[in-house]
């Protein structure tokens, strides 16, 4: 049996270096959605909205070829991202935990803090391998991060390697249960590691703004 990867980060910093993925089982055609997760669907103009909210800042930067060149999976990325926030969203609903508005305000100052500032803060995210952050999408990790620490408080789940099994087989049944779907161009959705791997049913492929950006 594969081991699943750890869907609890021990710090903030490692929040913004990496965050577990969920991803999705096939379906039948569904043109202009790339996830669904139970009721709630992530559309393709969603995700495209985000890879160029990334791509843009990433252009201003002065390290721009360098960093869109480390990024060329942002879009898949993207996608495996937004599925967990929801499916995270799922399970703290279902466990009756919530974070505030003030919290997350409160991390993300203390975040900005720790770095030296906003400007350096807004830097490190969007220079992360993987998962690049443009500034308006860092509150909505942070807030899926204090969701995770929350559900691990309320089932007694440590930082240790015990505790990680117990919070990703907690949101691997929340995914399998609300029923995950994702396009099968960006993978499909492995519960063993909680992860994208590729698929091998196509997708009604829809038409978008930029495919390498898609």
């Amino acid at each position: 049996m594969k081991r699943r990867l750890s869907a609890l980060s021990v710090s903030a910093a490692a929040l913004l270096v990496a965050a577990p993925l969920l991803t999705g089982c096939t379906t039948d055609s569904r043109p202009g959605i790339a996830a669904v997760v139970g009721d709630e669907q992530i559309s393709l103009s969603q995700v495209q909205n985000q890879v160029e909210a990334v791509r843009q800042a990433q252009r201003e930067d002065e390290n721009a070829d360098q960093l869109i060149a480390a990024s060329a999976q942002l879009p898949r990325e993207t996608v495996n991202y937004l599925v967990y926030q929801e499916v995270v969203e799922l399970a703290a609903a279902d466990a009756g935990v919530d974070v505030s508005r003030r919290e997350v305000q409160q991390e993300r100052a203390n975040l900005e803090e720790n770095a030296g500032g906003v400007e350096e803060l807004e830097r490190a995210a969007l220079m992360q391998n993987g998962l690049p952050l443009a500034s308006e999408h860092i509150d909505g990790v942070l807030r899926t991060q204090l969701l995770i620490q929350r559900l691990a408080e309320k089932i007694g789940a440590g930082p240790d390697e015990r505790g990680q099994e117990m919070l990703g087989q907690l949101l691997a049944n929340t995914g399998e249960e609300a029923g995950v779907q994702v396009n099968p161009r960006y993978g499909r959705w492995d519960p063993e590691v909680l992860s994208l791997v590729d698929a091998d049913t196509p997708w009604l492929r829809v038409p978008t703004m930029d495919d390498e950006e898609a």
